[in-house]
């Protein structure tokens, strides 16, 4: 019987034994399977230097520390890379053997995380060499601020024992226990069910006196231009944090700045497009945010236990979060307080930023217009916000008009030599001495823009994009490149695309680009959406080109023919699934720059920079209010009109005429494109 029991104890261990292989096994192929769905890294069954390790990333509470120090038992650690939020991380070996090592003592063996106690089990797999991109620096959101030290220890304790966080009847009025954290405000109260102050209501006692000493001093030092009136004093303990959001642009003014008390804390910024950075702000910290950071980018903090930072700066460096996958680390938040100054706004916001300001939101803007209903509503709307725009504009438009389009420079060098070529729309000329062995001639509506290219020796002249004075049938090729989409009705915009195949001879084709609806296609971020760091001065790199419409006097008649065309038109758009819809009458929404497209018709801001040689009165500029800051500050700001095109709108557009066909339909970096032939 001893002997019996002793043979069944050893094939129960051994069936134990076999059942742990089998499921660290399944584990193995399930962590393989999620390396090639996340990242796509292949693993392999032959033993490298590299090793996968699951379950020991920083998205399940691992920590660079104690990760390193497990794996270094084996070996010589050349490399430890921790991805942001994954629950996995790589680490390279010296030497094979080495990685051999770590694999068969790591698959399947358990752990305890140091940070949570919670018990885990690593499993490992062999990778051949891990690809990971290269971490260029994030910047920090236009107009954010992070100013290290600006107080010293004893005055941080000063300040946090200035706060009396126990209520009375004196208090509980400004003293609010909020859901995420405790708040008290001083000065105004804010009141989080309108998100807003009464401005008619100052509470008593006004700013502590060691804030006011504290404002004092960052104004004498420069880093806020008016002293704020309000303060709200956060307290957050370990795992709380605020939603995302953006101050409400009725209630402050544009600077609004926030002393970090007691420990650091990663905040979240996020641009309306989905860009985040994650910026650092160390303890005795000064955050100032104003511009574009204070009033379009929303901020909040993730509640959270643990942040994730750099390594090598631990809770020491100031500024943006990076991926760096071989300097991240989990750093245990502790209680933090908050002092956030901002000054009450007396007046209208007149920011650059409608689309998130609630004084500006369902409100018609003195002379904003809206989308035509007649056609000389569409002459007016055109002739105000875009020729006229335009010519105001020529001189700092075409400074930022230098670099050729690649596929617009492709269609212009597969035409043969001697070929006629017409750029309807020209701007500033700079595709007219694309390809020498071209006669090429550009037109435009902006006389300013036409100097321009007489100065560089171009043939140009200024005409309508309507009523082009070249004769019929007499070009080999035309080009129109974001000139159409200014059109504010789709029966204009169809006669523009007559005219062109008007000037083609039969077999003669024209390439048309229009700005797309979709800035991010098939996944693809548009160079415009990319580019929103990187626009000052060069506000739309990538939006289109010329200013068009027609003088009143040459005002096509409703012909049966533009008629039956256009219905064709729409006709063809519902045929095609496009989301394109005749409007209403409303107010034309002002668009905000660098980011996704809501509406078809709409105006997009140009901010003008200086030029000494034009001054006058401006055509379609909405200037901020008399003596406020941003007229002393603020650059010129006129808004141009566009219908931006949805996917198959051009191409339906083309199809509405019996005279041509579509050759070619792609969409480039944000725009619409087709070559049409002439029949």
């Amino acid at each position: 019987q001893i002997i019996n029991m002793e043979v069944d104890s050893a094939s129960q261990d051994r069936l134990k034994v076999c059942k742990m292989k089998k499921k660290v096994l399944r584990k193995q192929v399930r962590a393989q399977h999620t390396l090639m769905r996340h990242e796509g890294i292949e693993c392999v069954s032959h033993a490298t230097q590299s090793l996968v390790v699951a379950n020991a990333g920083l998205g399940n509470g691992m920590s660079r520390r104690q990760l390193f120090k497990i794996v270094e038992e084996y070996g010589l650690v050349e490399t430890l890379l921790m991805p942001p939020n994954k629950p996995y991380s790589f680490v390279r070996y010296g030497t094979t053997e080495e990685a051999k090592k770590a694999f068969d003592a790591l698959n399947g063996k358990e752990v305890t995380l140091e940070e949570f106690g919670q018990n885990i089990v690593l499993y490992t797999n062999f990778v051949e060499r891990v690809f990971w991109k290269n971490i260029v620096p994030t910047r920090l959101p236009p107009g954010l601020t992070v100013v290290e030290n600006i107080i010293s220890p004893e005055e941080e304790k000063r300040m946090l024992e200035s706060i009396d966080w126990i209520e009375d009847e004196d208090t509980q009025k400004t003293q609010k226990t909020l859901k995420h954290r405790r708040v008290k405000h001083f000065g105004y109260e804010f009141c989080y069910d309108s998100n807003n102050v009464d401005k008619n209501k100052p509470l008593p006692g006004g700013l502590p006196e060691i804030c006011n000493l504290f404002l004092e001093k960052c104004l004498k030092q420069g880093y806020i231009k008016h002293k704020p009136d309000q303060l709200t004093v956060n307290q957050y303990e370990p795992g709380q944090g605020i939603p995302p959001h953006i101050d409400t642009h009725s209630a402050f003014e544009d600077e609004i700045i926030s002393l970090s008390l007691g420990a650091e804390i990663v905040m979240d910024f996020k641009h309306p497009d989905g860009h985040t950075v994650a910026v650092m702000l160390p303890r005795c910290s000064l955050l100032v945010m104003s511009g574009e950071s204070r009033y379009l980018w929303t901020h909040g903090i993730t509640p959270r236990k643990y942040d994730v930072i750099q390594a090598s700066e631990l809770g020491q460096k100031v500024g943006t979060i990076t991926a760096d996958v071989g300097d991240l680390t989990l750093h245990r938040r502790e209680t933090r307080t908050s002092f956030t100054f901002r000054k009450v706004r007396r007046s209208h916001c007149n920011c650059i930023y409608p689309s998130v300001c609630d004084s500006q939101k369902g409100q018609q803007r003195q002379g904003q217009p809206s989308v035509p209903l007649s056609e000389m509503e569409a002459l007016k709307l055109e002739q105000e916000h875009v020729h006229k725009v335009y010519e105001e504009i020529a001189t700092h438009f075409s400074s930022t008009r230098h670099s050729p389009w690649p596929q617009i420079v492709e269609f212009l060098r597969s035409l043969p030599k001697g070929a006629i070529v017409a750029d309807i729309g020209c701007g500033n000329g700079k595709y007219l001495g694309i390809n020498k062995d071209l006669y090429m001639i550009g037109c435009d509506r902006s006389k300013n823009l036409v100097d321009i290219c007489g100065e560089k020796g171009f043939q140009a002249f200024v005409c309508d994009a309507l009523a082009v004075p070249i004769r019929s049938g007499s070009c080999d090729a035309c080009i129109s490149v974001a000139v159409i989409h200014h059109f504010s009705t789709a029966e204009r915009r169809l006669a523009t695309i007559r005219e062109l195949a008007r000037l083609l001879r039969p077999g003669g084709t024209a390439l048309i680009y229009v700005w797309a609806m979709e800035q991010e296609y098939r996944k693809q971020k548009s160079k415009y959406l990319k580019e929103k760091n990187d626009s000052e001065g060069k506000e739309e790199e990538i939006d289109p080109d010329a200013a068009w419409g027609l003088p009143s006097d040459q005002v096509p008649d409703g012909s049966s023919q533009g008629s039956a065309s256009s219905d064709r038109l729409l006709h063809d758009l519902k045929a095609e699934g496009c989301s394109a819809k005749p409007m209403a009458a409303s107010v034309l929404p002002v668009h905000t720059n660098r980011t996704s497209f809501h509406s078809q018709d709409l105006l997009v801001p140009w901010h003008l920079k200086s030029d000494p040689k034009k001054k006058g009165g401006g055509a379609a500029k909405l200037s901020p209010p008399a003596g406020s800051e941003e007229s002393r500050e603020l650059s010129p700001i006129f808004h141009r009109y566009y219908h931006v095109f949805c996917e198959g709108e051009l191409e339906a557009a083309c199809r509405a005429l019996d005279c041509v066909r579509v050759q070619k339909s792609y969409y480039d970096q944000g725009n619409w494109c087709v070559v049409l032939e002439k029949l």
